[in-house]
């Protein structure tokens, strides 16, 4: 079993910046970001890869959202900026063992339990 913590979240004006960090209890193979806001799907935010640190990126996260990971800590860091208040939504870290799409939550087998980011306008 893989344990996730995750932390980071809060309120935050639009514009403002927040990092969520996710601890892992065991290195993984990939590390993924979703939200998911009241009434909506779970939306795919970021991934990174973890060996390498590749980082992936959904449509919604280029160019102000950022992926990486301190692999001597075990934990995945999701660096935001440019805030905007569409941006409220639960975050979850996830972990995967593998994947052949980074963006659906089925190639995760663990998850945190979710950090609540408010981004007010």
């Amino acid at each position: 079993q893989v344990q996730l913590v995750e932390s980071g979240g809060g309120l935050v004006q639009a514009g403002g910046s927040l990092r969520l960090s996710c601890a892992v209890s065991r290195r993984p193979y990939g590390m993924g970001w979703f939200r998911q806001a009241p009434g909506k799907e779970r939306e795919f935010v970021a991934a990174i890869e973890w060996s390498f640190g590749s980082p992936f990126y959904g449509d919604s996260a280029k160019g102000r959202f950022t992926a990486s990971r301190d692999d001597a800590k075990n934990t995945g860091y999701l660096q935001m900026t440019n805030l905007k208040s569409e941006d409220t939504a639960v975050y979850y870290c996830a972990v995967s063992q593998g994947w052949e799409l980074v963006a659906v939550t089925s190639s995760y087998q663990y998850w945190g339990q979710g950090t609540q980011v408010t981004v007010s306008s």
